[in-house]
C-alpha cells in the first residue's frame, strides 16, 4: 500500500508530463485524533521548469542579465558529512542548484498554493491566517508546510519542496535542465475546514445522514456540513398501491404528511420504487423512511407505532392500499 502519491512522479515524468496532478489514496500508520486516519485522499501537484520559462520567460526576473542565470552550479561541491555518517545539507538548496534557481522555483510553487487556498477557502467566514513551516520531506529540498489557523489551533493541509533532482535523473532528465516543484496535500483536511467537519472518520461513514447532505449540482454554491445524531438510524418502507383514478402521490405532499405525524424524529424519506402493474392496471410506489433521534436511541416499537400513523393517513388522505 503506499504511502503518498509520490510514487508516481518518476513514471508520470518519464513519460514526458512537466505539468500534472495525480490523485489517489494513501495509507499511513498515523497518530488518532479529529484530523487523522490511516487511510486518506492526496493530490500530488508536479511542475517542472527548463532554463527558457524559468529565466528567459519569467517575468518576474528583472534588473539582470537573463542570459547568465543558471540552473546548476558551474562546479559540483564534495558531499560533506556528519560524523554518524549522514549528509550535510545546505539548508537553501541542493548543491547542484543555483540559489536563483531555487528561489524562483520557491516563490512559483508557494504564489501557486497561496492562491489555490485563496479561491477554495473564499468563503471561509472571517481572514483565514496561514504560515509556512520549513521542515524535511524525502522527495524534496527544501521543503515546506502550509498550514492555516482553525479556531486558534494550527493544521497543515500540506507538504512541498524542491524535487530532488535524483527523482529527475531516475525519470531519464538528467542529461537535462530541469528543476521543478511538487506538493502532496490531503483533500479530507480541505474538505473539513471548506464544509465545516469536525470528524475525518465521517469521510468514511455510509450513514445517509452525512452522504445526502453532499447530493447538489452546484458545487461552488457555499455549503456547510450540518451534524447528525450521534444515536442510530431506524429505517422503514412504507410501500402501497394507488387507486385507479391516479399514477402517483405528489413527493411534497407526502413529505408534508409524513413530517406532520413523526416531527424532527423525520432525518429522511426518499422515493426509492415506483411501477406499473400491467394485470393489476394500478401504480404502486415505495417510500424509505428514516428516523433518528438528537436526543436518545429510538426503540423499534417507538418508530413502528409513528410508522403505522403514517400508513393510516395515507390511507385516509390519498385513499391508497397498503401493501
Amino acid at each position: 500500500l503506499r504511502s503518498h502519491t509520490s510514487a508516481h512522479q518518476v513514471d508520470l515524468i518519464r513519460s514526458g508530463l512537466d505539468c500534472f496532478l495525480c490523485i489517489g489514496d494513501v495509507y499511513r500508520r498515523d497518530q488518532i485524533d479529529s484530523t487523522h486516519y490511516p487511510v486518506f485522499h492526496q493530490c500530488e501537484g508536479v511542475r517542472l521548469f527548463d532554463k527558457q520559462e524559468l529565466f528567459t520567460l519569467n517575468k518576474n526576473v528583472i534588473g539582470i542579465d537573463k542570459e547568465k542565470l543558471e540552473i546548476f552550479e558551474n562546479t559540483k561541491k564534495k558531499p560533506e558529512l556528519r560524523e554518524d555518517g549522514t549528509l550535510i545539507r545546505d539548508v537553501l538548496k541542493q548543491d547542484c542548484h543555483t540559489l536563483e534557481a531555487v528561489k524562483l522555483v520557491e516563490y512559483s510553487l508557494k504564489s501557486t498554493i497561496t492562491k489555490l487556498f485563496e479561491e477554495l477557502f473564499s468563503s471561509y467566514d472571517g481572514k483565514l491566517n496561514s504560515r509556512w513551516v520549513e521542515t524535511t520531506f524525502p522527495f524534496t529540498h527544501p521543503s515546506w508546510e502550509f498550514e492555516v489557523e482553525i479556531d486558534g489551533k494550527w493544521y497543515e493541509l500540506l507538504g512541498c519542496g524542491i524535487i530532488e533532482h535524483k527523482v529527475l535523473e531516475d525519470s531519464g532528465l538528467g542529461n537535462h535542465e530541469r528543476i521543478g516543484w511538487a506538493f502532496g496535500l490531503g483533500l479530507e483536511r480541505i474538505a473539513m475546514i471548506m464544509y465545516k467537519i469536525n470528524d475525518i472518520r465521517l469521510f468514511w461513514s455510509t450513514d445517509t445522514g452525512f452522504l445526502t447532505q453532499f447530493h447538489y449540482d452546484d458545487s461552488t454554491k457555499r455549503h456547510h456540513y450540518k451534524p447528525i445524531s450521534v444515536y442510530p438510524q431506524c429505517i422503514n418502507d412504507i410501500s402501497f398501491w394507488l387507486n385507479s383514478k391516479r399514477e402517483k402521490i405528489d413527493s411534497m405532499d407526502f413529505y408534508d404528511l409524513v413530517r406532520s405525524i413523526g416531527g424532527d424524529l423525520i432525518e429522511q424519506v426518499h422515493l426509492v420504487d415506483e411501477f406499473y402493474h400491467t394485470k393489476k392496471k394500478r401504480h404502486s410506489q415505495c417510500y424509505r423512511i428514516i428516523y433518528r433521534s438528537m436526543h436518545k436511541t429510538l426503540t423499534q416499537p417507538e418508530v413502528t407505532e409513528i410508522h403505522k400513523q403514517i400508513e393510516n393517513e395515507c390511507v385516509k388522505q390519498f385513499a391508497v392500499e397498503i401493501r
